[in-house]
């Protein structure tokens, strides 16, 4: 029996290597063009591209590995079924059920890592994006000047045009804003600009320039000239805690805000968890196959039984926040309702194997 545990157990985890850097290649690769498809809508910063797909990738870390166990565990049996080595182990004495804890010994560290990254490291990687990404929509309106380049404040109420000076970053020539507002326009020009902070506020301070207001209403123009004239254009606050969404929340925060919402964000959680140890256990019953048939119709039908599973675990998720049934409900009746089928189907598989005799399929199969 040491054999055959230490050999199912090197095959299972060559297998999930293989499989876990092919899915990273993929999925990285479709995360890094989506990315530069927001850093170039103007939704992220540039500069925060590599930063956000370490974050995005963290997020759909589980999923990967959920994917790559069950994809390892149904492969490597399947050889093992192709080749004829069930019916080696079958004819020893070897059950189906015995393939069981050989298999949850090599996959546990793998499945407590999923524990932890959905539990605790996927709201910690959304908040930081959250923060990434309001930070450059909530920017200052200096922040968005290009130098030669007209551009528009977040609230379109100030078009900015500005040369800034190479030397200094926080000092600019030739400034020009336009401020439309709901009762007056105003136009403002000065010959140099400057960014200076004044306690937690950052502004432009104008020199040398002059002003021109029209009042929208009455049609009345005035003409200011200053030496020095200051515009805020400080950063605006991030959003607090209790703005941001539930995926960006703890888990704690999520059991003890007991809201529909924050239980169905806590119902997915936990169903990543559930589901990777189900799809363990579904991905033994599913890797039977005929050794006189060279096909890979049964790695077909498990790679449809795990989108089907992970579309149950979103439509509960949905339902919980809805409020159409409970938290328990919906955990108890999706992943309850695996873990039965993924029993009954070891067991049907095992009640076939002792029916039909595994020793007279070797001896035709040789």
């Amino acid at each position: 029996m040491m054999l055959f545990d230490s050999t199912l157990r090197r095959d299972l985890a060559r297998n999930f290597g293989a499989t876990l850097v092919v899915i990273l290649t993929i999925v990285l690769t479709m995360m890094l063009i989506r990315t530069l498809g927001l850093a170039a809508g103007g939704q992220v910063a540039p500069q925060d591209v590599v930063l956000l797909l370490g974050y995005v990738a963290l997020g759909h870390l589980p999923t990967m590995l959920a994917l790559s166990l069950f994809v390892a565990v149904v492969a490597t049996l399947s050889r093992m079924y192709r080749d004829s080595e069930m019916a080696i182990w079958f004819a020893s004495g070897v059950s189906l059920a015995r393939f069981v804890r050989p298999v949850l010994r090599t996959c546990w560290p793998v499945l407590l890592v999923v524990a932890v990254l959905a539990l605790f490291v996927w709201p910690w990687q959304n908040q930081r994006s959250v923060e990434l990404k309001e930070r450059f929509e909530r920017r200052s309106d200096l922040s968005r000047v290009a130098p030669g380049q007209f551009q528009t404040s977040n609230d379109g109420s100030r078009v900015f045009f500005i040369e800034l000076d190479a030397a200094d970053s926080l000092t600019g020539r030739n400034v020009f804003i336009l401020t439309s507002l709901a009762n007056a326009e105003s136009v403002t020009s000065a010959r140099s600009g400057q960014v200076e902070w004044l306690g937690d506020d950052r502004y432009l301070v104008l020199s040398r320039g002059q002003r021109n207001e029209q009042s929208l209403a009455t049609g009345e123009k005035t003409l200011a000239r200053f030496e020095s004239y200051r515009i805020q254009a400080g950063e605006r606050v991030l959003s607090q805690m209790d703005d941001l969404p539930p995926k960006a929340r703890t888990s704690f925060d999520l059991l003890t805000l007991p809201t529909p919402a924050n239980q169905g964000e806590l119902v997915w959680r936990l169903g990543l968890v559930f589901g990777a140890a189900n799809l363990t256990l579904l991905g033994i019953g599913l890797a039977a196959t005929n050794p006189r048939r060279a096909s890979n119709w049964n790695l077909l039908f498990a790679l449809l039984a795990f989108v089907v599973y992970y579309n149950i675990i979103n439509l509960s998720q949905a339902w919980v926040a809805g409020g159409r049934v409970g938290m328990g409900t919906a955990l108890a009746a999706a992943h309850g309702g695996a873990f039965l089928i993924a029993m009954v189907l070891l067991w049907w598989r095992e009640h076939r194997n002792s029916r039909f005799g595994w020793v007279r399929s070797a001896a035709r199969a040789t």
